[in-house]
């Protein structure tokens, strides 16, 4: 037994809801036999009173016991698997109802934690891993640096020497690039903030790409600091693809609310389509690409409980993305 559900006994599950079902089929018949037997006694109507409102307080007791061993137990489950999924601590319910649902609350809470214990392992060995390449990577690019200030050093000689450096510069970018997708998949941007507030440091981080809002739907549900790292991310990908222009547009369906990112850039091809969100893929690795900004988008995203998807291309654009919260 797992230490979230104690040990005690509970009414099973079939015993709950076969016990609902006779009573609903007894209750009638003894209404009517009481009914009867009240009539010469109390007269029809007054009996007829009294049955209904014995009929209303067992029905009012049946309806209790059910909300309390099946409708109230499952509410508070589904309560704390949002809570872990925000980032608390996997931690027992007060009362579990029958023993069905005791079970399914210790698969889910036992389930959470091995998922915490995954994530908290995974991400500590990506913090070490990435400081202790630290120190090989710099020796590199010192020795590198100090080659590369030799003056009489022969020329096929000095190209293995950048090629040294320029696989320095990709590893130390590699590496951050890890740190982030390793702390994006944590949900620490609970919040709500407004488009508007970012396009300042966005103008200007990237001043060479016109960012227009075609319509602002209002606060979206996510923390200032988790949106500037997905618009940074769509932007900085939209900058090295060769898109002059970038156009935000907010709004709500089903007043669930969502964000579109388009750019005029060349588009993703339907090959790529199905790729672009993997860690590590680009189609620009000679240019210094590391594959990771889409992957820390919808790590970050998915995080949180919302969901980044490509569109079709609109007219005058190249590339749409979709962010539904």
């Amino acid at each position: 037994m797992s230490r979230f559900v104690a040990p005690k006994w509970r009414p099973p599950l079939m015993l709950v809801l076969g016990g609902s079902l006779l009573a609903i089929l007894v209750l009638p018949i003894y209404a009517a036999l009481i009914a009867d037997i009240l009539t010469p006694l109390t007269g029809r109507g007054r009996a007829v009173i009294l049955v209904a409102g014995g009929s209303f307080l067992a029905t009012l007791v049946l309806g209790w016991l059910l909300w309390r061993l099946i409708l109230s137990p499952v509410q508070a489950l589904a309560a704390r698997a949002e809570e872990i999924r925000a980032g608390g601590a996997p931690e027992g319910l007060g009362h579990y109802g029958t023993p069905e649902i005791g079970e399914l609350a210790r698969a889910v809470l036992d389930m959470a934690e091995v998922l915490q214990s995954r994530e908290m392992a995974v991400r500590g060995y990506t913090d070490h891993v990435t400081h202790e390449l630290k120190t090989p990577l710099t020796a590199i690019r010192g020795a590198a640096e100090l080659l590369e200030a030799e003056e009489d050093l022969p020329e096929q000689t000095r190209r293995l020497v950048n090629t040294i450096a320029g696989a320095e510069k990709r590893a130390v970018k590699l590496l951050g690039a890890a740190r982030q997708i390793a702390a994006a998949r944590i949900p620490e941007h609970r919040g709500t903030t407004n488009l508007d507030d970012c396009l300042p440091e966005l103008r200007s981080r990237f001043p060479d790409i016109d960012i227009e809002v075609a319509h602002s739907g209002g606060a979206l549900p996510l923390a200032e600091s988790g949106l500037r790292v997905v618009l940074a991310h769509l932007t900085e990908n939209a900058v090295e693809a060769g898109a002059t222009k970038l156009v935000l547009e907010t709004g709500r369906k089903d007043k669930d609310p969502w964000m579109t990112v388009c750019d005029n850039g060349p588009g993703i091809s339907s090959g790529n389509a199905s790729q672009v969100f993997e860690p590590f893929f680009t189609t620009r690795r000679d240019q210094g690409g590391t594959g990771m900004g889409l992957a820390i988008v919808q790590t970050m995203l998915l995080a949180h409980g919302y969901l980044i998807t490509i569109e079709q291309p609109r007219d005058g654009f190249g590339t749409c993305f979709r962010i539904q919260f």
